[in-house]
């Protein structure tokens, strides 16, 4: 009994971690994650610069936008990239907040671990402790006013290239949601050349498309617009097919035959009374002839989704067949034109009637700049839709951070057993805001948090901090407000991949499909990220 061979149940080329091996090193990778974005907080974070294989370059400070380009291999680090994800699609900021939070839950429960505390219990006591900051969020928020969604927008886009231009971006957002009710209706469009500030909310569509012919005129006022999903061409066969032409006039025939049908397609355009046309097909050369004889503007192979933009902005209605193409199905617009900004062309629909759909034109002097004013756009857009259907808001830089941290240790005093432990370092993790607030201001952290917590002892609830003047001050009257959707969001997808990650205790590679070195970071290809290669 004594000669008994071990029991091999994997391949050899199979990599397993186990135990607090397999523990520290997916809290490690997740504190590095959280690292990594912590600097881009705030108003007065600083971006970075992100280098793909192929050497195109993205300078950021969004966080979901760093994590995406990285190229992250270490699994429990992927799981932090998708609560970015999660928080982006969700409420479309607070994407740097949920990461450094789940970061800082991770980085606690580590002193907890040592402590002999087991994992179970300090999920629990987390969970309790989502729950209670959740109940106290809801108690402290406040009902945003039409005057706040302004503010919001401003708050957001705070620290992502558009301070100078804020207030006027602001604008343009608020009344972009307010004209269409949703966010989807809104289409961004970039134009390179003039500055940021001559970014424009258009009443109307721009296409990054030019006239499908030079003589067809510039720009057509009063426009009439046709909406086709019918190609103006002659359909090929699906299957091969042969045609057998016997002598020159077959020949001339079977071109005058087809050149006649273009004709008709153009004549049903024509008799609708349609002055602009827009397909989702293609426009045969002979059709656009005959298009430019009359006086139409035509546009091809538009995007299903600018077609649909098209009609709710005009009021046309798509049409499938050319036979059912009457007035009726025609929208309206003041001016439809061709723009040529460099070598580039772009089609305006603009001085549309009650429209639906609308265009925001970001300028700007290189794609870099314009990228990122996306960015901050899209993040502003997001949370005015959330506070137009939510209506709650709450105190921003770091304010409802404080206040919460000191509820929730107020609350831990009520628990019995070793879940109190894990509800004070659940408050410890929510102070990581403001700590990391004032440090990418070059304030000194420990002052800011020992002032915060006193005025907030005090009853000070919405002090916080307001980087714009390095000052400690009631930020509600600043003006510096958040959706509620925002901190809640961010607390349940942090809670919920910290717990995760605590709860695992195995870590096994597959040989068969060669996976990331579990003893290392396996964060290959971070881009020259301190502790990331």
């Amino acid at each position: 009994m004594g000669d008994k061979q071990p029991i091999f149940i994997m391949s050899d080329n199979s990599e397993r971690s186990f135990g607090k091996d397999a523990q520290r090193n997916n809290i490690l990778a997740a504190k590095l994650v959280s690292e990594t974005v912590k600097t881009t907080l705030g108003p007065k974070g600083m971006d970075k610069m992100l280098v793909d294989g192929t050497g195109n370059i993205t300078v950021t400070n969004d966080g979901v936008t760093i994590l995406e380009e990285m190229d992250i291999e270490h699994p429990a680090a992927k799981m932090m990239v998708d609560i970015a994800k999660t928080q982006d699609s969700e409420v479309g900021d607070g994407t740097t907040t949920a990461v450094m939070i789940a970061g800082k839950l991770l980085e606690n429960a580590e002193a907890l671990l040592d402590k002999k505390i087991h994992p179970t219990v300090i999920t629990k006591g987390y969970r309790i402790a989502a729950e209670e900051a959740k109940i106290f969020l809801n108690a402290l928020a406040f009902d945003a006013s039409v005057e706040d969604l302004k503010k919001i927008a401003m708050t957001s886009m705070t620290g992502k290239g558009a301070e100078d231009v804020k207030e006027k971006f602001a604008d343009l957002i608020v009344e972009g949601v307010r004209l269409t009710g949703d966010i989807s209706n809104i289409k961004i469009e970039k134009a390179k050349g003039e500055s940021i500030e001559e970014t424009e909310l258009i009443k109307g569509i721009v296409l990054d498309k030019e006239k499908v012919s030079v003589d067809m005129p510039m720009k057509v006022h009063g426009a009439r617009i046709a909406l086709l999903d019918a190609a103006l061409e002659i359909k090929t066969p699906e299957a091969d097919a042969k045609i057998s032409i016997s002598s020159p006039e077959q020949f001339q025939q079977f071109v005058e035959q087809e050149e006649r049908m273009l004709k008709e397609m153009v004549a049903k355009v024509i008799n609708s009374g349609a002055s602009v046309v827009f397909c989702q097909k293609g426009i045969d050369d002979v059709a656009q002839y005959y298009l430019a004889k009359q006086g139409i503007y035509a546009c091809r192979r538009v995007t299903k989704s600018d077609m649909e933009k098209l009609a709710k902005a005009t009021g046309a209605k798509i049409v499938s067949n050319l036979n059912e193409l009457t007035g009726e199905q025609l929208g309206k617009s003041e001016i439809v034109e061709e723009v040529r900004e460099g070598d580039e062309a772009m089609t305006y629909v603009r001085g549309c009637e009650n429209p639906k759909a609308l265009t925001i034109l970001i300028k700007g002097g290189t794609e870099h700049v314009m990228d990122e004013i996306e960015r901050a756009i899209k993040d502003g857009l997001g949370v005015v839709n959330d506070v137009i259907k939510n209506h709650k808001i709450v105190v921003g830089g770091g304010a409802i951070e404080i206040e919460v941290a000191k509820k929730l240790r107020e609350f831990s005093q009520k628990l019995g057993g070793r879940e109190q432990l894990a509800v004070e370092e659940f408050a410890n993790a929510m102070e990581f805001i403001p700590i990391t607030l004032a440090e990418n201001a070059g304030m000194d952290p420990i002052d800011v948090l020992t002032e915060l917590k006193a005025r907030h002892d005090a009853g000070e609830v919405n002090t916080g901090l307001n980087l714009f003047n390095g000052k400690i001050e009631d930020n509600k009257e600043q003006g510096i407000i958040e959706p509620l959707k925002i901190k809640i969001q961010a607390i349940s997808s942090a809670v919920e991949v910290a717990t995760m990650i605590l709860r695992i205790d195995d870590v096994i590679s597959s040989g068969k499909n060669k996976g990331p070195d579990m003893r290392g970071m396996g964060m290959g290809g971070g881009g020259g990220y301190p502790g990331l290669e």
